[in-house]
């Protein structure tokens, strides 16, 4: 199987997934696709396809399953890269394997990466009211797109924010359309 149809797979389990958690179904078993076939579709393109590696942590931290191994990963493969992209996928390792986050990339760059930076720095530093209020500005951020890499409106992000919180004690549990109950 190619990279291309490996992303594809990856895109519809993750699809799977969401839908899943917004009906309050096991969506363990579509996050565990969505994480192998983002794997296999960053290990035919190469050390530079981010999301491929951030979409496969991201469905690990989801799922509860691989997610530390995905993270170490992650964060040799970006040691030595600079784009946004890889200072996300460097800071989510980073945090979810309970080491402080270098955020700087992401802030400098603004925007969505500029929130989800505040918030992982929050996560490292313990600090609830910066979480909480970066996790605000990503769901507003979310609940105001037309359109959703998945395909299925869900605040993603968020989710995945929520599960590095709970352990810290520092979980905010937002409601609203897109964060499944």
């Amino acid at each position: 199987m190619s990279a291309g149809h490996h992303l594809d797979a990856a895109l519809a389990a993750e699809a799977e997934a969401y839908r899943a958690l917004l009906a309050g179904d096991d969506a363990a078993p579509p996050l565990r696709s969505a994480r192998d076939a983002y794997l296999a579709s960053h290990a035919e393109t190469g050390p530079r396809s981010w999301g491929r590696l951030l979409g496969a942590l991201k469905m690990a931290i989801l799922a509860g399953d691989g997610a530390e191994a995905i993270a170490r990963q992650a964060v040799a493969e970006t040691a030595a890269a600079d784009s946004p992209a890889s200072a996300y996928a460097r800071a989510l390792a980073q945090v979810t394997l309970e080491q402080a986050p270098d955020v700087e990339p992401m802030l400098a760059e603004g925007n969505s990466f500029a929130r989800v930076g505040r918030a992982l720095a929050a996560l490292g530093t313990g600090d609830r009211p910066a979480y909480e209020t970066a996790l605000a500005e990503i769901v507003a951020d979310f609940e105001a797109r037309d359109q959703h890499l998945s395909g299925v409106a869900i605040a993603d992000t968020a989710l995945v924010l929520e599960r590095l919180a709970e352990p810290r004690g520092m979980a905010v549990r937002p409601s609203g359309p897109l964060i499944p109950r």
